[in-house]
């Protein structure tokens, strides 16, 4: 049976270089970026429409809250046919009437950087990470929905470097994800994960560098949880369903064992 851990094929070494590159881009203070428009949640709307498809969503029986799962499960393409993943950039989606003015890029990618380390961080001794698409790599493509503006950070509250500072927080107290995993090459869709569960109560970002800043504690957590839960997914998908347990354990043989019934 497979167990938590026991599919990884990534090395100490290159994990602990690739996650060691990747904390640095999260805490580290960025280049300016061009700014562009943010997407939001279409109102009224059950989803923000960044997945692919959503028609195989099912409530999931093996984790706790509101997740909808979907895992393919043809023979050719399941997740365990996959031996490597690359980690896109993580996406935003403002709450339907959130005020995007109070909320610039600046501030939604401290949120997006974080996770995605986040995200790699959790997946990394599963999969080892790549960076381009390749037979049997997957793509996990994430997004944060329902991204809504906080207060205004407090001086008190505002990082030393004032290169890291933002004016308003982002609040992600009603966050949830979205998450899907595509064959990198041909694009279709191999798993993907909703997560409504409500983890980050009273959680903001309040600097560019969360990674560091006691403030922004709380949204670490959420993130780190929200990255965890994905891990799970993922962990539960590579367990024999009790079906296949079932007919295991009935063709196992012990070495020998036909030796001494003849």
């Amino acid at each position: 049976m497979f167990r938590k851990n026991s599919f990884s094929s990534a090395s100490p070494a290159m994990c602990t270089a690739v996650l060691g590159l990747l904390v640095c881009a999260a805490g580290c203070a960025q280049a300016p970026q061009p700014e562009t428009s943010a997407k939001r949640i279409p109102a009224g709307q059950e989803f923000a429409g960044f997945l692919k498809d959503y028609a195989n969503l099912k409530p999931s029986p093996r984790l706790e809250g509101e997740a909808l799962t979907f895992a393919r499960a043809d023979a050719q393409k399941t997740l365990r046919s996959y031996l490597a993943i690359m980690v896109d950039p993580v996406d935003t989606y403002l709450a339907s009437d959130a005020d995007e003015a109070k909320l610039p890029e600046k501030s939604r990618q401290a949120a997006t950087r974080y996770f995605q380390w986040a995200l790699t961080k959790a997946v990394s001794d599963a999969y080892p990470i790549v960076d381009e698409p390749g037979p049997l790599v997957l793509r996990l493509r994430a997004a944060l929905i329902g991204v809504d503006v906080g207060g205004e950070v407090a001086a008190a509250d505002r990082p030393a470097n004032p290169d890291e500072a933002i004016e308003n927080a982002v609040n992600i107290g009603k966050v949830g994800i979205e998450i899907e995993l595509l064959d990198s090459e041909t694009g279709e869709q191999i798993a993907a994960m909703v997560d409504r569960t409500t983890l980050g109560a009273g959680a903001e970002v309040a600097s560019t560098n969360i990674s560091q800043h006691e403030k922004s504690m709380a949204a670490r957590e959420a993130f780190d949880e929200w990255a965890s839960r994905v891990r799970e997914f993922l962990d539960s998908e590579h367990e024999l369903s009790e079906q296949d347990a079932q007919r295991a354990s009935q063709s196992y043989q012990p070495y020998g064992a036909e030796a001494e019934t003849q």
